[in-house]
């Protein structure tokens, strides 16, 4: 492990918008190596019901107490740049769901005080919220998910779009007052993923302040060939030609390690819970080729800061890219 490598360019953290990979010691390691200072965990299962939910966070908040010295719990961006400094790892609490608690939303206040710091309303499925992506047909945002938007900000915890239906994510993005987020979601016009967002969305994202989170999680960058580190740059470019650079981000949706392939199979393989968005890719897509090519593992992630710079991009567009933009809605967000 390399905690002594350089952060990002000129000294802001890396920040991985949307990680979801097994929690553990030699992954903290890895991604330090991959000069990542602050993720967004997904810290309890999608699926999930409210005591469910609380036991994997449990779980995570005794991992990270057991690896103190590589992680930390953060809540504020100062947090971040403290434990970033100390060549330690921030860890986030996030959830890319809202179900378990969409029967009692003032759990929402408890949610914070207990650290965490982004949700999304819904997954790829309906709630009383509004509508996942792959709900059909596609609704907005309902009563109950407008509460949950003025909730969220009277909270000052970060909304993410991702997974969320485009009528939905729309009206949320109009209702809320403060920045909103597409932790890791690319562009539609780009790649017909169903997981991959509209243009209309893109927009009212960056209309808040808020910020598109590019991801190298394969179905979303290419169906017919193993895609490669060249196809997310694609990505990049066409969201900073439609929103600006300042409001394009950066999340892996990287879950490397610890799975057989009759877990991948059984999960986010082509025959697995979203075939609508797994099994329509090629043959390529097997258990040995589950990774965009030249971002096999969280570790490369620094390659991807000189990629951007062969891609022509300033040193002040890639800061604002792996880092910067996050941090500063972050603090927009959260306050302090």
């Amino acid at each position: 492990m390399n905690t002594t490598a350089p952060l990002g360019l000129r000294g802001t953290p890396v920040v991985d918008g949307l990680n979801c990979a097994v929690f553990r010691r030699d992954q903290f390691e890895r991604t330090l190596a991959g000069r990542i200072r602050a993720l967004n965990l997904t810290s309890m299962r999608p699926a999930n019901d409210l005591a469910a939910s609380m036991g994997d966070l449990a779980r995570v908040l005794e991992v990270v107490h057991a690896n103190a010295d590589l992680a930390e719990v953060v809540t504020s961006v100062a947090d971040i740049r403290r434990v970033a400094a100390e060549g330690r790892l921030g860890i986030i609490l996030g959830a890319q769901n809202s179900t378990f608690l969409e029967h009692d939303l003032p759990l929402l206040r408890v949610m914070q005080r207990i650290g965490m710091r982004i949700f999304q309303p819904t997954y790829m499925e309906p709630n009383a919220l509004g509508t996942g992506v792959l709900a059909r047909p596609q609704g907005g945002l309902t009563a109950k998910g407008h509460e949950w938007v003025a909730l969220m900000n009277e909270t000052r915890m970060l909304v993410d779009l991702s997974h969320v239906g485009a009528r939905t994510a729309i009206d949320a993005a109009k209702a809320s007052r403060q920045p909103v987020i597409c932790s890791h979601s690319n562009a539609l016009a780009l790649h017909g993923s169903l997981r991959n967002i509209p243009d209309e969305q893109i927009r009212a994202v960056g209309a808040t302040g808020g910020t598109v989170g590019l991801t190298l999680w394969p179905p979303m960058l290419c169906h017919a060939r193993r895609p490669t580190v060249e196809d997310f740059y694609d990505h990049v470019d066409y969201m900073v030609k439609l929103i600006g650079i300042d409001h394009v981000a950066f999340g892996s949706d990287l879950s490397e390690q610890a799975k057989t392939e009759a877990q991948w199979q059984s999960s986010f393989g082509p025959r697995g819970i979203y075939p609508e968005v797994t099994g329509v890719l090629g043959d390529w897509f097997t258990f040995d080729q589950r990774f965009t090519k030249g971002y096999e593992t969280i570790a490369l992630t620094g390659n991807l800061i000189d990629g951007l710079s062969a891609r022509g991009y300033s040193d002040d567009a890639v800061e604002k890219i792996m880092g910067g933009n996050l941090l500063r809605v972050y603090g927009e967000v959260w306050g302090g």
